[in-house]
């Protein structure tokens, strides 16, 4: 065994020494083009023979960021659980203290499988010194990701793989970013401050089927950009929010931010002076951004457009000047759906009344507010939600008195909310809760009584009947159920009934 292992010692140290002396005297004898030729040659054969291919994405590209790098960093941070072979990790955190990222350490390698196709990932540093002509002193420390796969996925690696990684990091940056909330000041400038409400569709007070709508809209909008351009209309969606004060409305914006991870700009029209002025606001907005003007019909005085041309029509041209200075119902259509709209991409524009009719038809029409959403009073579903998210409770024996009175008379979930907060312990809180609901039925009650007494002091023929009274509980809301309260009275003993009538009211 010792002498077969020694002669093949032997023989290889032959072999490397007959070698060396190959390449010197090439070096010697060969012209400089053959050399070049044969290591060319040479090259190809080791790439021919070799099943691996390795792209390098180096942390800069000279003085600049390099995208691509940071893209894959934030890739495989997402990746790094399935690896459960790392013995070395990197921990960081960044503005959030409290949210730590997780990363490769240098020298760790990291399997991940795209489409069937197993590709290496390794963090590889090294020490690059300065160059002395440029001043530069001291030597500085390069890092960059390595990925290795077999030869066949070369193409796959380029066109699928590192595109795919790209967009998931993006997808995984616009989750993460912090938000924030625009106020208009000075005429035509947004100040910015830090979004942090915490509404969500989990925590919305409203009911399901309605809010899986809005839910199910919001995501069809952002995956159709390619879309939007081939039908040659703005990235952009409208939608009204209209009922009584108190129902969620503002909730849901914040809830449809943080669904999306959009900023918002809160316009305030009284703020603005001028079409122009208005128009250099709206051109500010970043793309994937909520436009939200809050009760539009009473913040500032928006004519009709007929209206606007026939008084200009009418004017002197010192008025006309004037009036092209105001900020119109025509200037802010323009934005919404006109030439300005495709300014920027990927946009929600969002109009908030308490009075859906005492707005300019041409202001509700689709393409302008693509979907109305009413925001109605306090269900029994949406009662449900406030209480587990206040008291963390699925039933109480209290639900079905509570869910009776709700079906009988109007209260907002802003109210139900208040009752709620007030006291940590639930059997209080919803004890209080049937108080006040008992309070509102008595007081409606009473309305009713009143009122039919009105009526028959009014009635002229004698008969003492009426006819047609009915006291709507609720307002008309979109598949939610409202009770109504409908008035009778016997002729003979002219003795008042109260009868409690159940509607379905449905919105087309």
């Amino acid at each position: 065994m010792a002498p077969s292992y020694d002669k093949t010692i032997a023989t290889a140290a032959s072999l490397a020494a007959s070698l060396m002396l190959v390449r010197s005297l090439a070096n010697e004898l060969l012209p400089s083009e053959v050399r070049d030729a044969l290591s060319s040659a040479l090259a190809s054969l080791r790439s021919r023979m070799t099943w691996q291919h390795t792209i390098v994405i180096e942390e800069t590209e000279g003085w600049s960021s390099n995208r691509v790098y940071n893209s894959v960093k934030a890739y495989l941070a997402t990746r790094i659980n399935a690896n459960i072979n790392m013995q070395r990790l990197r921990v960081s955190s960044g503005e959030d203290a409290e949210k730590m990222v997780v990363s490769m350490e240098a020298g760790e390698e990291m399997a991940d499988v795209y489409e069937g196709a197993e590709f290496k990932w390794c963090l590889v540093t090294r020490d690059v010194s300065g160059d002395p002509n440029n001043g530069g002193g001291g030597a500085r420390e390069i890092r960059s990701y390595e990925v290795s796969f077999n030869k066949r996925h070369k193409e796959k690696a380029l066109k699928e793989y590192l595109p795919f990684i790209v967009a998931t990091a993006k997808a995984i940056k616009d989750q993460e970013r912090s938000l924030s909330i625009y106020m208009n000041e000075r005429y035509d400038e947004w100040s910015p401050i830090g979004l942090q409400h915490p509404s969500t569709f989990d925590t919305l007070a409203m009911d399901h089927k309605q809010k899986q709508s809005i839910v199910d809209d919001l995501n069809r909008f952002i995956k159709r950009k390619d879309y939007y351009r081939r039908i040659g209309k703005a990235w952009k969606r409208g939608y009204l929010l209209y009922g009584p004060p108190g129902t969620g409305k503002s909730s849901l914006i914040a809830a449809i931010a943080n669904h999306l991870r959009f900023d918002i700009y809160d316009l305030e029209l009284t703020g603005v002076d001028s079409n122009s002025d208005l128009r250099r606001l709206l051109v500010g907005m970043t793309n994937r951004s909520i436009l939200v003007v809050e009760d539009i019909d009473c913040t500032i005085e928006l004519k009709q457009r007929e209206e606007e041309d026939e008084e200009q029509s009418k004017s002197s041209s010192t008025e006309k000047k004037k009036a092209e200075d105001k900020v119109t119902l025509s200037g802010l259509l323009n934005f919404v759906d006109g030439l300005w709209s495709t300014s920027g991409e990927e946009r929600i524009i969002i109009f908030t009344t308490n009075y859906k009719e005492r707005l300019d038809p041409a202001l509700l029409r689709p393409g302008r507010m693509d979907m109305h959403i009413h925001m109605g009073y306090c269900t029994t579903e949406a009662f449900r939600i406030l209480a587990n998210n206040y008291h963390s409770i699925d039933y109480h024996a209290t639900y079905p008195e509570i869910e009776k009175l709700i079906e009988e008379v109007t209260v907002t979930p802003a109210e139900v909310a208040e009752v709620l907060m007030r006291n940590d312990d639930t059997d209080v809180a919803l004890h209080d809760l049937v108080e006040l609901l008992k309070l509102k039925k008595k007081d409606t009650t009473a309305e009713i009584t009143t009122e039919s007494k009105k009526t028959e002091k009014k009635d002229a023929t004698g008969d003492r009947k009426i006819e047609g009274t009915q006291v709507d509980g609720k307002k008309d809301g979109d598949g939610i159920k409202t009770g109504s309260v409908q008035v009778e009275e016997k002729k003979d003993d002219k003795e008042v009934v109260v009868k409690n009538v159940l509607t379905e009211n449905r919105s087309s």
